[in-house]
């Protein structure tokens, strides 16, 4: 006799079920180790794609940041070259100031003013005629102390550092506005 016929069916059913269960456990399984496995490799991909994502993002917030650092070296370079040329007028017109204060100390250079010949009320009688020898014909002029054309000097002195000082800002803003 055979041993199966001895079992009962009832117990015979019992092991083939838990047989089919086991059988269809372990397919279980596998489906769902192919199913984990693709699954890794969808992550796996779209982790590559997202790390390709940030390194052009990288790559391109680097050359901006070249690019405004250029920029910004461009305009620092065109203030330089803004500041000496600004500078060089600046020390230029306190030369010439200078030389025409030494011209005026020296009395090499006077000053003079032109005189109303119309008006009788100033009290200073002043030949219409130069004196004999001088170069200047026309209307009567009149010497101002040298005391008094060194302070004309110094405010006109003063008046075109003003303005070279302004000069240098306007262009600096042109420049920064561009």
């Amino acid at each position: 006799m055979r041993l199966i016929e001895l079992i009962p069916a009832q117990v015979r059913l019992l092991v083939a079920g838990l047989a089919l269960v086991a059988l269809l456990g372990g397919v279980g399984v596998v489906v769902w180790k192919v199913q984990d496995w693709r699954y890794g490799k969808q992550l796996a991909q779209q982790a590559s794609l997202q790390a390709e994502r940030l390194n052009r993002l990288t790559l391109a917030a680097a050359a901006r940041q070249r690019e405004e650092h250029n920029k910004h070296m461009a305009l620092e370079q065109q203030l330089q070259a803004s500041d000496q040329t600004h500078y060089r007028a600046l020390s230029d017109a306190q030369r010439d100031q200078g030389r025409l204060r030494d011209r005026l100390a020296t009395a090499d250079l006077r000053l003079s003013v032109l005189l109303d010949a119309a008006d009788s009320s100033s009290g200073c009688a002043v030949p219409a005629t130069t004196a004999a020898g001088g170069v200047v014909h026309g209307a009567p002029r009149a010497r101002l102390d040298p005391a008094h054309a060194q302070r004309i000097v110094g405010i006109t002195d003063d008046g075109d550092q003003g303005l070279i000082a302004l000069a240098a800002c306007q262009a600096h803003v042109r420049t920064i506005s561009k």
